[in-house]
């Protein structure tokens, strides 16, 4: 790609990681357009091309999948999603069907947020599943593929996680004396993360663990 800047697809705008992806990617000198794919509008910006659309509707071919790079901060849990079914379908089956309909339009990039822990022979249902997207999404071909896998996540969610906010609490106690990887991962520094990975375009499988996210 040289030093041509990139028309990326953004998916997940609106989540805590996916809303700072947005700011920074709109700010990103070596992105062009930012192609976000959402269920409300977002506010206009010169760079932004916003799609309101069904995630569980998408059509086989769009323009949208034209684009140089794909960033997913798309991700749910069992609780919110209704089921184990539901939470998989999103996290493996949707993350999965939008990375092969961009892969298959050119995209070369892609860089997913994961979870700390993420392994497809955990005993956890979801580290287990963040584990195969992880592995699928590695069949597909890309040239350059990045795993940000974050602890628990800072900031505000649109959506009450108490399990999450409990967590917070006591990472927060006790976060200074942990080890870096298991304290809590801020959503600014795992957007970088995400926004740097696609913007170099590493060739290549890469993992940004947790300890570089606090």
């Amino acid at each position: 790609m040289g030093e041509k800047p990139l028309h990326v697809l953004l998916i997940g705008a609106t989540g805590v990681v996916g809303r700072h992806v947005l700011d920074l990617a709109l700010n990103e000198s070596r992105f062009a357009k930012v192609i976000a794919l959402t269920r409300r509008p977002l506010p206009e910006h010169p760079k932004l091309i916003n799609l309101v659309v069904d995630l569980n509707d998408l059509p086989a071919e769009a323009d949208w999948f034209f684009v140089d790079g794909v960033i997913s901060t798309l991700g749910t849990t069992q609780r919110v999603a209704g089921s184990a079914e539901a939470f998989r379908a999103i996290d493996h089956g949707l993350n999965l069907a939008i990375a092969k309909r961009a892969h298959d339009s050119g995209a070369t990039h892609f860089a997913l947020t994961s979870s700390l822990g993420a392994d497809p022979s955990s005993r956890s249902f979801y580290l287990r599943t963040k584990g195969e997207i992880e592995n699928d999404l590695e069949k597909i071909g890309y040239s350059s593929l990045t795993f940000v896998r974050p602890g628990l996540l800072g900031g505000t969610r649109s959506e009450r996680r108490l399990s999450e906010d409990l967590g917070k609490v006591v990472l927060g106690v006790f976060g200074p004396i942990l080890p870096t990887r298991w304290r809590i991962s801020r959503p600014e520094r795992v957007a970088r993360a995400l926004v740097d990975a696609i913007a170099s375009g590493k060739p290549g499988r890469h993992i940004v663990d947790s300890s570089s996210l606090a």
